[in-house]
């Protein structure tokens, strides 16, 4: 691209911000809908566009989250598994949540955990085999017995309500317990022989259909009939705007194209989806996004592992932060994210990220023009101690990278990705964003970037929206600025007399905590 081309050239960029809106070890008060409520107005402050809220449905126990689903009817409404709140909070107030959040014009993206229940209310018997845990489709072996297993599912403090479905072993296709022998396990649960897994599913461990609890069977035409009827139910109840598709790569690709049509058909044309299928392994995303005909976006999880290495690295590569990764191959389905409450400390896929380096990624996620950015709880309010964790402090002024990216990170983009230690890049601005910005960051040493933002901009004084570099840059009469950043930071510049400049810094994140 040619500096004059780098002027002209503008694309079209709404500038969705997503925020995952809770971590892990969250506080169980049931007040968590109430806190949201009262943030939502610094949300949109900040540009926030969508909120993904934690499960909304009834857990196994009262504090749990809720992907150890119990009940897809009971949102906090009936006395099931302890409690009537979810740990979330009641009906009416995710209700109140979701109903102030449409009035902001701000989507509610519902967590949707279809892959299995968890918390039955008696066991059931049936014929099964146990399967190779490394490969699901190996018995060794094995003859068919009769297994007692926790799989009845009837729902007792809801009844009738909303559903009368009630969920039973031939239900579902897997289990891991066998209560008649104390023996844990997998088990393929294969009914009168005709059961199987499903076989449009991940093939790691040969077949990866289950993964936790009693893994629903997506054959069942119940089981189908009852999720979409869940799925229509609920979109009357509260308004939401979209769907995380919790852990996709353990349920048939086939259900979840039938199961996103019908909502299109049915619910919601414009409905946002974006899934969760979690490996690191470009090639395998593109291929999942193919096969369910680009219905969904995904997480970009080889980013996020790129993001972790080479925050540990003794001399990372900058450039090399978006090789083989989704944002670089189909940028329009790439949801990013920095991290998430699977990869927070603690947790079954911890990636480790060196705090000064989350500052580093936020800013190319936030402010580059590819791809959908999420933003996490954790990261702007810090993370509670977990059973295998120590507390974690917010990240520092996360707010003004947000804001920054609702304000200025607009319209075509040059990369200035030339040295290992310091890449930089400029957005240009559009017509109703005109003043753009140039970002430079550095993984080691105090370094500058010598780059080229438009003559339109010459004589102008540009300053840091964010970062501690100090003082002012003038830009030269053909429209090139000298931009500084200290070690092992980044630094967001803009022309001091840009449109909201007086916005920064950000005042703390709304403390509700």
């Amino acid at each position: 691209m040619t500096d004059k081309q780098a002027e002209t050239t503008t694309q079209s960029n709404q500038n969705q911000l997503m925020l995952q809106a809770f971590e892990w070890n969250t506080p169980a008060d049931h007040q968590h809908w109430k806190r949201l409520t009262a943030a939502l107005d610094w949300f949109k402050e900040i540009g926030v566009t969508a909120i993904w809220i934690p499960p909304g449905c009834k857990g196994m126990a009262p504090a749990r989250n809720g992907y150890d689903i119990y009940d897809l009817y009971d949102i906090g409404e009936f006395d099931q598994k302890g409690s009537v709140p979810t740990k979330w909070g009641s009906k009416e107030e995710l209700q109140d949540l979701a109903n102030k959040a449409e009035e902001m014009n701000i989507k509610i993206l519902w967590d949707a955990v279809l892959n299995h229940k968890a918390g039955a209310d008696r066991t059931e018997t049936c014929q099964a085999v146990r399967v190779d845990s490394d490969d699901r489709n190996c018995t060794h072996g094995n003859k068919p017995i009769e297994i007692e297993s926790w799989l009845g599912f009837e729902f007792p403090g809801r009844g009738n309500v909303y559903s009368s479905m009630k969920y039973h072993w031939y239900h579902f296709n897997g289990i891991d317990h066998n209560l008649k022998t104390g023996i844990r396990g997998i088990y393929k649960i294969i009914g009168d022989g005709r059961k199987n897994w499903a076989s449009d599913v991940s093939k790691e461990r040969g077949n990866f259909d289950y993964l936790m609890f009693a893994n629903i069977d997506f054959s069942n035409e119940d089981v189908k009939d009852d999720v979409k009827n869940w799925i229509q139910w609920l979109s009357e109840q509260v308004p939401i705007g979209g769907l995380r598709l919790d852990a996709v790569k353990h349920y048939s690709r086939s259900f979840l194209i039938e199961f996103i049509l019908h909502i299109k058909s049915r619910v919601g044309l414009d409905w946002f989806f974006v899934a969760e299928y979690w490996k690191n392994d470009i090639n395998e995303l593109l291929t999942y996004l193919e096969q369910t005909k680009n219905l969904v976006s995904l997480f970009d999880v080889p980013l996020a592992h790129n993001i972790s290495r080479l925050s540990r690295a003794r001399k990372p590569d900058l450039r090399k932060v978006f090789h083989e990764t989704l944002l670089k191959k189909r940028p329009e389905y790439a949801v990013t994210f920095v991290t998430n409450h699977d990869t927070q400390l603690g947790q079954s896929l911890e990636l480790p990220v060196e705090q000064w380096f989350k500052t580093l990624a936020y800013a190319l996620i936030l402010l580059r023009k590819e791809g959908y950015p999420c933003l996490f709880y954790g990261d702007l309010y810090g993370i509670n101690a977990g059973f295998l964790n120590a507390a974690e402090g917010p990240l520092p002024n996360l707010g003004s990278l947000a804001l920054g990216r609702s304000l200025y990170a607009y319209g075509s983009q040059r990369d200035y990705f030339f040295q290992k230690h310091c890449i930089g890049f400029v957005r240009y601005g559009d017509a109703d964003h005109p003043s753009g910005l140039a970002c430079v960051m550095s993984s080691t040493r105090r370094s500058f970037k010598f780059m080229y933002v438009g003559r339109n901009h010459a004589g102008e004084k540009w300053t840091e929206i964010y970062g501690q570099y100090g003082g002012s840059v003038k830009i030269n009469r053909l429209g090139y600025g000298s931009f500084g950043v200290m070690p092992k930071s980044v630094s967001i510049w803009v022309s001091s007399e840009a449109q909201g400049r007086d916005k920064f810094p950000v005042k703390n994140a709304h403390q509700f905590r």
